[in-house]
């Protein structure tokens, strides 16, 4: 006989084996019971979190000839048989990546219009229906729109994003969450009481947090690891051997010899993990984590709900976290969180990861500010210890501090106050600050004049109340003399004036004055 893979094995053949998904269980649990079923339904989430497997369920407890008291498929009549094999006509499973054009669209349309044969209801289950052309979703909106009262659309997809609002304003939608590391551990346990396998409890819990929230991937990569050691027990060194993982307390090593500036000792053990066989992408995915779990434990409190993490590696963090300034920490998380996503497509993976680690343990090759201050507190650690410091390494300290000292008063220094000719060259300047302001407000000042309006101020004239209204707020005007502050570098103060007729007929003389160049007199 040949062999089943867990996942495929262990799928749920009752609602009460589904896990983490209690909030859309129970829903539709209820509907059946209270014969309340919708005609079309959208299944959202990640991959292996139990979209076509409640689909499935949903299907034969609809079908069902002796349903249970909880409104589960009894798994033992005619028709639960038939869906558990395949065999049933009454439910149509279909791929939308491979069928994804209008005339397989157009066959279901005309599959609908036969009731069925045998049970209630014609199911169709539509997988990664996000793949469907635009065509397609045209094609069957109509029949989602009013379908036969005996036909059930279920749509599962992991990019609802993707599909049409007009197609997701006709289904019940149920968006499917990540399952917890601790949900995945305890079911992968029960399956192999049932499988009757010695396994570490700390192996199945790293097999769970490697699934990232998947089940499915959480049972593959387990018969991945019993594969490999085909009758033995499963240990925690097993699992990191085969999946090419680190163990914390490798992690640990390697923080200590970053904090004590061994860029020797870094590169070592990252030879080591190297030779050992472990897969550098996902090292580096991990050290981020371990870091990120230093971090909470010393800037939150009763975080052990968030760390995933047992009991000894949460103490163990605990010590660690007392090593480590937590902004000299946050440093340590930037350049391995830019590291992710530059490695993740490199053919050069040791070379990044020894350029980081350089970084790391050489603070004084960057300029920027959370490098500074890493620095900055390296010498005053020393100091504390009663250790020697280099006369060099005093006046790095004391240039740095005198650099963010002033870059302190540049920032508490109040700006000059324009002068007059500042102000008219403001004025000039209107055109590009507006192009930099957000609407309403720059709509408001296209229409408006600006013109000097004494030493330091800036006269705006609006058209009408509504815009003066709104540009008279404070933090309107406020707005409005920040960008020009950072326009001139002078403070300029704006006032808002709204035009009366005796002023638009005055501009209009003083406009033609200036065009024609030729004194004009109004005639009263």
């Amino acid at each position: 006989m040949s062999y089943t893979a867990l996942y495929r094995k262990f799928r749920p053949d009752c609602f009460e084996d589904v896990k983490g998904q209690d909030h859309i269980v129970t829903t539709l649990k209820n509907q059946i019971l209270a014969d309340r079923i919708g005609h079309a339904y959208l299944l959202c989430g990640t991959r292996g979190t139990g979209k076509t497997t409640i689909a499935k369920l949903f299907a034969k407890a609809v079908n069902c000839e002796h349903p249970k008291e909880d409104g589960s498929p009894c798994n033992q009549c005619r028709s639960c048989l038939a869906v558990q094999s395949g065999a049933s006509v009454n439910v149509i499973e279909i791929d939308a990546a491979s069928n994804n054009g209008v005339d397989n669209i157009r066959e279901i349309r005309e599959e609908v219009q036969y009731s069925p044969t045998e049970g209630r209801f014609k199911v169709y289950i539509i997988d990664e229906v996000h793949m469907l052309s635009i065509g397609a979703f045209n094609a069957l909106l109509k029949t989602l729109e009013e379908p036969p009262s005996y036909v059930i659309f279920i749509l599962a997809t992991t990019e609802a994003h993707k599909i049409p609002i007009t197609i997701l304003s006709r289904c019940q939608r149920y968006d499917f969450k990540r399952i917890s590391i601790s949900t995945i551990t305890s079911r992968l346990m029960e399956l192999m009481e049932i499988e009757q396998i010695n396994v570490e409890e700390k192996a199945i819990r790293y097999i769970a947090k490697a699934a990232d929230g998947s089940f499915r991937d959480a049972l593959s990569l387990l018969d991945q690891c019993l594969a490999f050691y085909m009758n033995q027990d499963l240990t925690y060194e097993k699992v990191l051997e085969v999946l090419g993982a680190v163990d914390i307390e490798v992690f640990s090593r390697l923080l200590q010899k970053i904090i004590a500036d061994d860029t020797l000792g870094c590169i070592r053990l990252l030879e080591e993990l190297i030779v050992a066989g472990r897969e550098l992408g996902q090292f580096t995915v991990d050290f981020t984590w371990y870091m990120r779990n230093l971090l909470l434990v010393q800037t939150a409190e009763e975080v052990e709900d968030v760390l995933d993490v047992s009991a000894e590696s949460r103490m163990r963090l605990e010590e660690e976290a007392k090593l480590i300034d937590p902004e000299v920490l946050m440093r340590y998380i930037r350049i391995f969180s830019e590291l992710t996503g530059q490695i993740k497509y490199s053919s050069q993976k040791r070379v990044l990861i020894e350029i980081a680690l350089i970084k790391l343990t050489r603070p004084a090759m960057e300029t920027n500010y959370d490098s500074i201050l890493n620095r900055l507190s390296i010498i005053e650690k020393k100091l504390e210890e009663g250790i020697a410091v280099t006369a060099q390494s005093k006046l790095v300290e004391v240039s740095v501090k005198e650099k963010l000292n002033k870059q302190e008063e540049l920032e508490k220094k109040e700006l000059q106050k324009a002068v007059p000719e500042e102000v008219q060259r403001a004025v000039d300047a209107m055109p590009q600050v507006i192009q930099k302001l957000p609407a309403p407000m720059a709509v408001y000042l296209k229409t408006a004049r600006f013109q000097a309006g004494g030493e330091n101020r800036l006269l705006v004239v609006v058209m009408d109340e509504v815009a003066e209204g709104f540009l008279n707020k404070q933090e309107k005007r406020e707005q409005l003399e920040e960008v020009l502050s950072n326009q001139t570098g002078k403070k300029i103060q704006v006032d808002i004036k709204l035009i009366c007729e005796e002023d638009e007929r005055k501009h209009i003389f003083l406009t033609a004055q200036k065009n024609i160049g030729i004194d004009i007199q109004e005639e009263i």
